[in-house]
């Protein structure tokens, strides 16, 4: 499925805030606090009662979560904005910046919510959460377990634990099947994460529910960008057990190589491209009939419904008529088949690497044919798929 980006909540823009800095290496804890206290950042603090909050949050955060106990954090950090207080009750806002050691380049952010109490003369963080309108992280869905690959970092909450080692072997051969067909420099690693429900794996995505029925996984992460966290490949428990073995290495496959692929897409690639380019990389090293991967789209074609062009970007939207979606998503896989079969990998290679870079029609000059060329060739595939019969 396409890059899901992540929480919306990180455009908030950042208030002017005092800085928690909590890292962890091993079992060992150092917190870098800067800006707490009017001395040290030449601010002073609005009043005691406020200086007080930012003190309890900062001795708060030298701990992680409970619920991390054995994941490999190599950073913690706590950004405190705004603080709200209402008698002996507060509610501090923070961005939460942590990695995963071996897998983030650069923090993974989130927006959450510290709460505390006041008792004794004292305050102390109650709770922490999302803050508003942010997704979950996993841990706020219960105790995380890890399971590590060769190549993957499996990370689940309310999962077998050899359910997390199955999936992180799978893991591992769909980093190779990505790697094989985008030869390209990558990092070569996939994060994936196993939530209890297709209601958690919604709320750590902040979308609805409704918008993952059926579907096995996504991929989270922003496009085009040189530098940033490890992607989240996201499964849907419900919907992946639901698979053959077959299938499931389909679709870890389909789902790493859009983590290998992100630096070089951009809004400008066309999603036919970018998703029927990770459907390819999937299916490639099998012996998978179009027939057996495409049957929705066979059977429009076999009714008189020829497609008049390209899946256009609209067709791949979450929510919608999934047998509409079914044939978006098989037609992307036979036009970059198609692309593969008569130009060769490398040419499909190059255009996906173009297209990202510049419009459509300037990056089909590298095959020596224009949209409406490519659309005839990609129509007459098609034919064939439906054996040119109606149904």
């Amino acid at each position: 499925m396409p890059p899901v980006p992540p929480a919306a909540a990180l455009r908030a823009a950042r208030p002017r805030a005092a800085r928690l800095r909590g890292v962890f290496r091993g079992a060992g804890v150092l917190l870098l606090v800067g800006g707490l206290l009017g001395g040290c950042s030449g601010a002073p603090a609005r009043d005691a009662a406020e200086r007080d909050v930012r003190t309890a949050v900062a001795a708060w955060a030298q701990r992680p979560p409970a619920e991390l106990a054995g994941i490999p954090l190599e950073g913690w950090a706590y950004e405190v904005g705004a603080v709200r207080r209402d008698g002996d009750r507060a509610t501090a806002e923070a961005r939460l910046d942590y990695r995963l050691a071996g897998y983030d380049t650069a923090p993974a952010g989130s927006v959450r919510e510290v709460r505390l109490g006041r008792s004794g003369g004292r305050w102390r963080v109650t709770g922490e959460g999302p803050g508003p309108g942010a997704p979950q992280q996993l841990w706020d869905q219960g105790p995380v377990s890890a399971a590590r690959g060769a190549h993957a970092l499996v990370l689940g909450s309310g999962r077998d634990p050899a359910e997390l080692s199955g999936i992180a072997a799978e893991a591992d051969r769909a980093v190779a099947a990505a790697g094989a067909a985008w030869p390209r420099p990558w990092a070569g690693r996939v994060v994936v994460l196993v939530p209890g429900s297709t209601e958690g794996m919604a709320a750590l995505l902040g979308r609805p529910v409704a918008d993952y029925a059926g579907m096995a996984a996504v991929t989270t992460g922003s496009t085009g960008a040189a530098a940033g966290p490890a992607d989240r490949i996201v499964v849907n428990p419900a919907g992946y057990a639901e698979l053959s073995a077959a299938g499931r290495g389909v679709v870890l496959a389909h789902e790493a190589t859009h983590v290998a692929t992100r630096t070089a897409t951009s809004a400008r690639t066309p999603l036919w491209l970018s998703e029927g380019f990770a459907d390819w990389a999937a299916y490639r090293a099998g012996a998978t009939a179009p027939a057996a991967a495409a049957p929705a789209l066979g059977r429009a074609v076999r009714r008189g419904e020829l497609p008049a062009e390209l899946p256009r970007n609209e067709s791949f939207a979450f929510g919608g008529d999934p047998e509409a979606l079914a044939r978006a998503y098989e037609g992307a896989w036979l036009a970059c088949r198609l692309i593969a079969q008569r130009w060769g990998d490398a040419a499909l290679v190059g255009l996906y690497e173009r297209a990202g870079r510049e419009p459509l029609p300037g990056a089909l000059e590298g095959l020596g044919v224009d949209e409406a060329e490519l659309t005839r060739a990609w129509q007459e595939a098609l034919r064939e798929l439906g054996g040119d019969r109606p149904a």
